[in-house]
């Protein structure tokens, strides 16, 4: 099954009968987009102590031994519902670590705002590029379906997103990051972008 064709509603009517694999299936599918909010949420400080893939590992075991208390039907109703756990996960590891970090701890919602706004901006793209995805939009959630394309985009391409339109660091700070200068980083920026705007289509 494509990413575009996922029927995550289905899904989680499947899980919920106990279908066998189903539940699998679907928590498999968050699982881009809970490594991009893990990677962001986790700062220098506390990188070599816990990878992102480490933390939704985590995450998903949590969801899949606890689907029962999940009361939703949407795949935007789970999404929130899986943030949540990997919100408790990372404020586990702060304290863990004992880091000061009450910036970190409150960062899950911060870390939505951003997704969402880069969401929204994919979504202008594609509108000016002659298509209308407000209706199919509907049945995926956009952050998620960015965070699978992210996944497919090469290396450089995909930190670029990642540095500017979800980190939103300024250009100086996305060209050291990148150790490139800030004229080439922009260049990539734009087409990684452009690279974007198909992959989407066909997943909504």
């Amino acid at each position: 099954m494509s990413g575009g064709r996922l029927n995550v509603s289905g899904l989680i009517h499947a899980a919920r009968q106990a279908e066998p694999g189903a539940l699998d299936q679907l928590l498999e599918s968050f699982r881009n987009y809970l490594r991009l909010l893990a990677r962001t949420g986790i700062d220098t400080s506390v990188q070599g102590k816990a990878d992102p893939s480490d933390l939704v590992q985590e995450t998903l075991l949590k969801a899949h031994q606890h689907f029962d208390q999940f009361r939703g039907q949407t795949e935007a109703e789970l999404a929130v519902w899986l943030r949540q756990i990997l919100a408790r996960n990372l404020v586990d590891l702060v304290r863990r670590y004992r880091i000061a970090t009450s910036r970190k701890v409150s960062r899950e919602q911060s870390l939505e705002k951003m997704i969402a706004e880069s969401a929204a901006a994919l979504d202008n793209l594609i509108q000016n590029n002659g298509s209308s995805p407000s209706a199919v939009a509907q049945r995926r959630e956009l952050p998620v379906v960015l965070a699978d394309v992210l996944a497919e985009l090469g290396e450089d391409d995909r930190e670029v997103i990642i540095l500017r339109s979800i980190e939103e660091l300024p250009w100086p700070q996305v060209a050291k990051r990148m150790k490139r200068s800030e004229g080439a980083v922009r260049i990539l920026w734009a087409r990684a972008l452009k690279k974007l705007r198909p992959l989407i289509e066909e997943r909504l």
